[in-house]
């Protein structure tokens, strides 16, 4: 009598573990925050698609857009309370698609095919990291503080260091240039797999006063940009990437530096 109770039992308890999931596709999800999500998956498919029919300009406006894209749906989704696990996992699947395999697509089409194995290899590993680096973020998001470059802005700055050579310079960059774009990728790559401290736009919060310096700083910011946007946007990129590790040398000096004396 036990025996033939035993698979009833089971398969009572698995349709009481099915129970929250059903109960969770029943009540649907978010369209605000997950149709923002939805826009940056668009942007970064149709840069995968540019890149491989040639236009690469656009390809790279297209992660610049999918960027920005990014950067709203989850404080929109905080700012409704629609927050939701479906709308963290679409997020993430969102982003290795617009800041994983779109970017590693733009560099081997724009300048890594001339570097043969060596060049694909390269886009490999900038899309391999980037997946790492969401998968990481996924198990143990960030707070305060990101560790690791973010692949939105490493996919950030290398979309506009293509914008900007194909809006000031006629031709491909050649071989003379793909390997220094190449370790440039595979430096992204790895910042965005290290465990180097990074600010968090995040911390930001819009509803707290801030001093009116700082609001004039935004304000220029916003100006500055504006007169041209991809140089600009290249240089905040540049900036920010190279903040990490710079601060990180500024923490090891100043911590080391009573004891060196």
């Amino acid at each position: 009598m036990n025996e033939s109770t035993k698979p009833n039992a089971e398969y009572r308890a698995e349709n009481v573990r099915e129970l929250p999931r059903r109960e969770g596709l029943r009540r649907g999800i978010y369209l605000l925050p997950n149709l923002i999500t939805t826009g940056a998956l668009f942007s970064g498919f149709y840069s995968i698609i540019a890149s491989m029919s040639g236009d690469l300009e656009q390809a790279a406006i297209a992660i610049v857009i999918a960027g920005f894209l990014d950067s709203l749906d989850g404080r929109v989704a905080r700012l409704t309370n629609t927050q939701s696990e479906f709308g963290v996992q679409y997020d993430s699947l969102s982003d290795l698609v617009a800041f994983g395999v779109a970017p590693a697509v733009l560099m081997f089409s724009w300048v890594l095919s001339d570097l043969g194995k060596l060049g694909w290899s390269i886009a490999f590993l900038y899309m391999a990291c980037a997946a790492l680096r969401l998968a990481r973020f996924n198990t143990a998001p960030d707070t305060k503080v990101f560790f690791g470059l973010a692949s939105p802005a490493a996919a950030g700055t290398l979309a506009t260091l293509c914008w900007v050579w194909f809006d000031n310079v006629q031709g491909e960059p050649g071989l003379e240039l793909g390997l220094p774009f190449g370790i440039l990728a595979a430096t992204l790559a790895l910042l965005m797999v290290s465990n180097i401290r990074y600010y968090s736009p995040k911390n930001m919060d819009f509803n707290d006063r801030v001093p009116f310096l700082f609001m004039f700083i935004i304000v220029l910011l916003f100006v500055v940009v504006a007169v041209y946007p991809p140089g600009m946007l290249l240089l905040i990129g540049l900036v920010y990437a190279a903040s990490g590790p710079f601060g990180s040398l500024l923490r090891k000096k100043n911590s080391g530096g009573p004891e060196e004396a």
